[in-house]
C-alpha cells in the first residue's frame, strides 16, 4: 500500500469523523483523518452542550479524561419581551451523577483532546488540508483530490464530514443546492467572568452547570432563539437567527447578539465580564427535508454534513447524533472490509443502521417541528404575551385579580385571535406532543 493509499479516507476532523476514525483504527484499518483547520477544532463552533451517553460506549467514563467544563444538572428555558422575561428551571439531582445526562464543552478543546485519541489508537491526522473533489471510477468513489502536493489519495471508503455545506456531498453527487431556509446562523461569545461570580450568579456548587435556552424577541423581529452556557469560570453566550429572517429584515446578527447581552435578564448575568473570543457556524436546521442521498459506492456522508442534527423546537443536539452517526458509518466500513465488497448496495447498509438508531428516529419522529419554527407568531407574539399576561396576573395595585381566561382575551388584542392561538396550540402539540 503506498504512501497516498488508506483503507479509508475521512474529511473532516469534527465529533463524527473523529468517531469514525477512531473506531476503524482500533480494528487495525489504514485511517487518514483530514482536516482543514490548523488543528481538529480550530474552525468548529456551537453552543456548548455535549450529551454523552453515546461517546461513553466508545470510551467508557470520558468525562474523566476529556476536556469538559462542567456538568449539565440545570435546563432553563426562557421567554423574552422587550424588558421581561418568563423562565421554566428544571433541576435534576439525577443529572448530577455517572454516566450523567450532559456536559458543557469547548470544541477547540474537545475536537482536539478527541482526535488525539484517535491518533493513538492509530488513525493518521492531517491536519491545514482542503479536500477539493472525489475521485471516481465508474458508479465508484475511490478517493479524494486534496489541495496538496501529490493530493490525490486513494481509499476503498471515503467519509464525508465536512460540515453542514458538505461539498464532498454536493461532488458525489448526493445533495441538491441548499436555500436560506433550510439553516441558521450562530454566534457565540465566550465570556471571562470574576472568580466566584458563576457560582454567585446561577448558584452552583462544584462541577454543576447549567444551559438556558431563550425564545423571543432576538432583535428587530428576527425569528430564532439564544443560548448561555456556564463554563467553569466563564459563560458560552450566542444568537441563533434563521437565515432568511436575517436577510428579510436586514439585520446582522452581530446586533442581535448585542441586543441580547443588554436585555435586562441577561445583562446582569455578564456583569464584570472581560470578552475572550468569537465564533459563528451555519447550523442545518430543516430536519428530514434536508437529509441528502447517505451514501453511494465507496461513500459515506455523516454528521452535519448529512443534516444530521435533532431540531424538535425544545431540542437542538448536533454533537450526540454526530458521534452516533459516525460509529454506524465505522460499524458499516468494518462489515463491507469483512465481505471485501464496497459498492453501492454495501454502503446502503449505514442508512439501514441509522433507522435503527436513535438518530433518523428522533429526526423523523419530531420532522412536524420544523413547520412550527418557521412560525412567526413564535418569536414575535408568544413570548411576549406569556410575560405581558403574567405581569398583569401577578400585579398588585388595588383593583383586584382577573380570571386568567379573560385577561388572555384582553392581552391577545390584535396580534391573533383565540381561533388562531387555538391551532397554533394544535401545530405545537402536533411538533412536540403526538
Amino acid at each position: 500500500m503506498s504512501s497516498n493509499t488508506f483503507d479509508v479516507i475521512i474529511v473532516g476532523a469534527g465529533p463524527a469523523g473523529t468517531t469514525a476514525a477512531l473506531i476503524l483504527a482500533r480494528k487495525g484499518l489504514k485511517v487518514i483523518l483530514i482536516e482543514r483547520g490548523e488543528f481538529p477544532g480550530a474552525k468548529n463552533m456551537f453552543g456548548g452542550a455535549l450529551f454523552g451517553r453515546v461517546l461513553d460506549e466508545i470510551i467508557p467514563e470520558y468525562w474523566a479524561k476529556a476536556p469538559v467544563e462542567r456538568f449539565i444538572n440545570r435546563k432553563i428555558i426562557t421567554l423574552l419581551a422587550e424588558d421581561s422575561a418568563v423562565s421554566l428551571d428544571f433541576n435534576s439531582a439525577a443529572f448530577k451523577q455517572a454516566p450523567y445526562n450532559g456536559f458543557v464543552v469547548m470544541r477547540t478543546r474537545f475536537d482536539r483532546w478527541y482526535a488525539v485519541e484517535a491518533v493513538k489508537a492509530g488513525a493518521v491526522l492531517l491536519t491545514q488540508t482542503t479536500v477539493d473533489d472525489v475521485i471516481r471510477e465508474g458508479n465508484q468513489v475511490v478517493g479524494v483530490v486534496a489541495r496538496r502536493a501529490q493530493g490525490e489519495l486513494r481509499a476503498k471508503v471515503v467519509i464525508a464530514a465536512d460540515g453542514a455545506l458538505s461539498f464532498l456531498a454536493q461532488k458525489a453527487g448526493l445533495r441538491k443546492d441548499f436555500t436560506p431556509e433550510q439553516f441558521s446562523l450562530g454566534v457565540k461569545e465566550v465570556i471571562q467572568l470574576p472568580p466566584g461570580a458563576l457560582e454567585e450568579r446561577f448558584g452552583l456548587t462544584g462541577d454543576e452547570g447549567l444551559s438556558n435556552e431563550y425564545l423571543g424577541r432576538m432583535g428587530d423581529g428576527l425569528h430564532g432563539g439564544a443560548f448561555l452556557y456556564t463554563n467553569k469560570d466563564s459563560l458560552s453566550i450566542g444568537v441563533v437567527a434563521q437565515a432568511h429572517s436575517l436577510k428579510e429584515k436586514q439585520v446582522t446578527i452581530y446586533d442581535a447578539l448585542e441586543k441580547f447581552k443588554r436585555h435586562p435578564a441577561v445583562a446582569p448575568l455578564l456583569e464584570g465580564g472581560r470578552f475572550l473570543e468569537y465564533s459563528a457556524h451555519l447550523i442545518p436546521e430543516a430536519g428530514a427535508n434536508m437529509i441528502p442521498r447517505l451514501y453511494t459506492g465507496g461513500m459515506l456522508v455523516t454528521g452535519n454534513a448529512a443534516g444530521l442534527v435533532l431540531v424538535g423546537g425544545v431540542f437542538l443536539e448536533g454533537v450526540n447524533c454526530a458521534i452516533a452517526s459516525g460509529r454506524i458509518a465505522a460499524e458499516t466500513v468494518l462489515q463491507a472490509f469483512e465481505k471485501g465488497i464496497f459498492d453501492k448496495r454495501a454502503m446502503a447498509e449505514y442508512e439501514a443502521r441509522l433507522k435503527a438508531s436513535f438518530v433518523l428516529r428522533d429526526i423523523n419522529r419530531y420532522k412536524s417541528a420544523i413547520p412550527l419554527l418557521m412560525n412567526k407568531r413564535l418569536y414575535e407574539v408568544y413570548p411576549s404575551f406569556a410575560c405581558r399576561t403574567l405581569e398583569n396576573w401577578f400585579t398588585v395595585d388595588g383593583t383586584g385579580h382577573p380570571k386568567l381566561a379573560g385577561m388572555v382575551k384582553g392581552l391577545l388584542g390584535e396580534d391573533v385571535g383565540l381561533w388562531q392561538l387555538a391551532g397554533d396550540g394544535y401545530q405545537m402539540g402536533r411538533a412536540l406532543l403526538w
